[in-house]
């Protein structure tokens, strides 16, 4: 492997990963071509992830055609792969207290989908454009602990049930694992009844700001925490934009930056 795929992979990340990565589909007898490195095509795929290029622009760097790049991102796509690799950084960071339980922020962002496809919709502040939105929970220091997808016209309140009920049972530094936070931020979006039940049944504090009683800037010296995790994964170039048309495949660019997210706060 030459330096520049081992500068996107580091020893470190790819050991988590390789552990994890499904066992290869038999060939039938025969042989046929030997199947690429899985580092390689790691690699691959992150730097697709990184740059936000077209397959079929990858570079002959990494010794291995779009073709099988964009192949094997599908099917460890499938195999679910990338919620895997974000869940085991996250029992890392659990293990080594870097978790703060004490505060959760939750928030979305809209994009564009250049090409349509699943979980598109109406952008409702894009002109009715065809996109998606990022749902984003995070802890209070902004590390992702769980993500959704869902087209741009989706009220960003309907979410909310869906992340707090998706964060995972994580490991903590002593105890039980985890999966509550003691309280959750929100905005005036989230300010609806369906909301504050959800949080009120879980035994979480609801810091949800009040439409007409709260003002904005109050609250937003918590909030402002996810609003730079949202721009972290703003700078994994394939997420600015959607290019995929199935929107499972979409979902996985959001996990891998996710969990490379996580990655770089273990070797911090």
């Amino acid at each position: 492997m030459n330096e520049f795929a081992r500068c996107l992979v580091p020893d470190g990340l790819w050991d988590i990963t390789e552990s994890l990565i499904p066992v290869a589909p038999k060939r039938a007898q025969g042989g046929g071509i030997a199947r690429s490195d899985n580092r390689q095509v790691f690699a691959a795929m992150v730097f697709v992830l990184t740059s936000g290029c077209a397959w079929r622009h990858l570079p002959p760097t990494f010794g291995v055609s779009y073709q099988t790049a964009h192949r094997r991102f599908a099917e460890w796509s499938e195999a679910g792969l990338w919620a895997k690799l974000h869940r085991a950084m996250l029992d890392r960071l659990g293990s080594a207290g870097d978790i703060d339980w004490s505060r959760a922020i939750v928030d979305g962002a809209s994009l564009r989908a250049k090409k349509g496809g699943s979980l598109t919709g109406p952008n409702p502040v894009d002109r009715g454009k065809a996109g998606s939105k990022i749902h984003v929970l995070t802890d209070r220091n902004g590390l992702p602990l769980v993500l959704a997808v869902s087209a741009a016209n989706l009220h960003d309140s309907q979410a909310l049930e869906p992340l707090v009920q998706g964060i995972p049972k994580i490991r903590s530094q002593r105890g039980p694992r985890r999966r509550k936070p003691a309280k959750l931020h929100a905005d005036k979006a989230y300010d609806i009844p369906d909301c504050h039940r959800t949080l009120r049944e879980r035994r979480i504090g609801d810091r949800i700001a009040r439409r007409g009683i709260e003002s904005s800037t109050r609250l937003g010296r918590h909030r402002w925490v996810v609003e730079r995790t949202i721009a972290w994964l703003g700078g994994y170039r394939r997420l600015i934009l959607r290019y995929e048309r199935h929107g499972h495949l979409f979902a996985a660019f959001l996990a891998l930056a996710a969990a490379i997210t996580c990655y770089k706060k273990l070797t911090n």
